[in-house]
């Protein structure tokens, strides 16, 4: 079942420096290349939007961080724990992130997201979020390549197109 079925389920809170051990377990499990405690660290440092989603028993199931900017939020990291992949919990964070972002009176949501990832690519297309263009040898690849980034944007003002 969805996450988006079972509210009740799942709690999102701020992300603090005490979460940093779990937060980056889940990030050495998801990534070839992942953000580091200093990535982390810095973010809560300067006032980025950082939350965890966590289930009934109190188990972070992912977490987000976003760069608010003027009129626009760009998401950072959407990170899903595998156990808890492909069960609404990604779609639910954006959701949130973007009620946060419309609350603040932004226009726009962007992100980069690696060319190759197409899980997430295929979610942000369903969300609404549009190609825009692309970051050339942004990412960290192996054996060390580097790996174009997919720049996508969301309009807020509009809302979303509907899933399904």
């Amino acid at each position: 079942m969805s996450a988006q079925l079972l509210p009740g389920l799942t709690v999102q809170r701020e992300m603090t420096v005490a979460d940093l051990d779990t937060v980056l377990a889940i990030e050495a499990r998801c990534y070839s290349f992942p953000w580091t405690h200093g990535n982390f660290i810095d973010s809560l440092a300067a006032g980025y939007l950082a939350e965890l989603r966590l289930d009934a028993e109190g188990r972070c199931i992912g977490y987000c961080v976003a760069m608010p900017g003027f009129e626009e939020m760009h998401l950072l990291n959407l990170t899903v724990a595998p156990v808890f992949q492909r069960q609404g919990h990604a779609r639910a964070m954006l959701e949130r992130l973007c009620e946060h972002a419309r609350s603040r009176g932004d226009h726009k949501l962007w992100l980069e997201v690696r060319e190759a990832n197409q899980p997430a690519r295929r979610l942000y297309e369903q969300f609404g979020f549009e190609d825009v263009g692309r970051r050339k040898g942004y990412y960290p690849a192996p054996r060390g390549q580097r790996e174009d980034a997919v720049v996508m944007s969301l309009a807020l003002g509009g809302g979303h197109r509907a899933l399904g």
